[in-house]
């Protein structure tokens, strides 16, 4: 008997609520699954009810994390857990899984103790730290954890300290980071905290085999609006040879890299003689024209990938997302240019995504 679903559950940044319910509902359409959204304005949480409960498995796989722009974490919601006692909450829940599951026992690689990401949330999360170290006591002592790579994340999700949603991820298919949260050490000599965003990247949105083979010395790469230099950075520590584009000044402790040339210019007019590896861009700008702008390097042949961002309207958010993804991709197809394209609302993103493109 294959273990049933009866939803999603979504972490998001606060005020993104609306984009993730749109999104669940796009992605399960395609699939013939039906649901049910619930969430509420400005609560970092969605949930999807469907209709019909599935397997964990084949809802997860119909949905790939690598799919969804503005949830930051999702995983299959399982159940609830009610009226925890508060002498013995992490034996309750572990009685409750193992009664649950009895005839198709489950372990678990790990355990990911939840919270919304509000400020009035927050409280929870002393709360988690204290628990988390029990509740796996617990669950070891039921022979439930595996620490297994590819065993399935087991997820609690506590709105209070009596309740909490559970359900299953894998680790392959989820965020690296718990919640989504990615906290991250400013590198030395970092001359401003969007530097955090394009080291969330490389880890959120490209593979270790890709950062293996691209994020190298000797490459060549080119950062459109680079001033103060964060981006550059991230390229220059991995001895990446970087232009760096913008009217703007850059910061000492980049140059001193030894490997950014400067070359103060208009990142939308500027053009390389010859084809780099990477062209980044942070410029604020309408979206529609930075994705115009991408799609021209590659159709051109100046680049073989990319990360770039997207400043989103306060409105229309995933309607923007969409018609940028479009736009780029007809360019790309008119041209025979296969390539893949990974977006995502970045912990350190704010009213932007951040998109990974290459050539395959």
């Amino acid at each position: 008997m294959s273990l049933q679903a009866t939803g999603l559950i979504m972490h998001c940044r606060a005020g993104f609520e609306s984009e993730v319910a749109t999104e669940v509902m796009a992605l399960c359409q395609r699939h013939g699954i039906s649901g049910a959204v619930q969430t509420k304005p400005d609560t970092a949480l969605v949930r999807f009810t469907l209709d019909q409960a599935r397997d964990w498995n084949e809802l997860l796989e119909a949905t790939p994390f690598s799919d969804w722009v503005f949830a930051r974490e999702r995983f299959a919601w399982m159940g609830s857990i009610k009226d925890l006692p508060e002498q013995d909450r992490a034996g309750f829940i572990v009685n409750h899984l193992v009664g649950l599951y009895a005839k198709t026992p489950l372990r678990f690689g790990r355990v990911s103790c939840e919270f919304a990401d509000t400020n009035e949330a927050k409280e929870m999360s002393g709360f988690l730290r204290r628990f988390a170290p029990h509740l796996e006591k617990a669950l070891t002592r039921k022979g439930m954890l595996a620490m297994k790579a590819d065993a399935p994340t087991l997820h609690l999700f506590f709105e209070t300290s009596g309740a909490c949603d559970f359900g299953l991820s894998m680790p392959d298919d989820a965020s690296p980071w718990p919640m989504g949260i990615a906290h991250l050490r400013m590198p030395i000599g970092a001359p401003s905290r969007s530097t955090l965003k394009m080291s969330e990247a490389f880890f959120a949105l490209m593979s270790e085999a890709e950062r293996a083979s691209t994020l190298r010395a000797g490459l060549k790469a080119v950062d459109l609006g680079a001033a103060p230099g964060g981006w550059t950075l991230q390229f220059a520590q991995r001895g990446v040879r970087v232009v760096a584009i913008d009217n703007g000044p850059l910061a000492e402790s980049v140059m001193a890299t030894g490997l950014v040339e400067h070359i103060r210019a208009d990142g939308f007019v500027w053009r390389p003689k010859q084809r780099v590896d990477w062209m980044v861009c942070d410029m604020v700008e309408q979206p529609a024209r930075v994705a115009a702008l991408i799609a021209d390097w590659f159709t051109t042949g100046r680049c073989r990938r990319s990360i770039f961002n997207l400043k989103l309207p306060m409105k229309k958010r995933y309607a923007e997302v969409e018609k940028c993804r479009a736009l780029i991709s007809a360019r790309l197809d008119d041209e025979g240019l296969s390539h893949v394209m990974r977006m995502r609302h970045l912990y350190h993103d704010r009213e932007e995504i951040t998109v990974y493109l290459a050539l395959v």
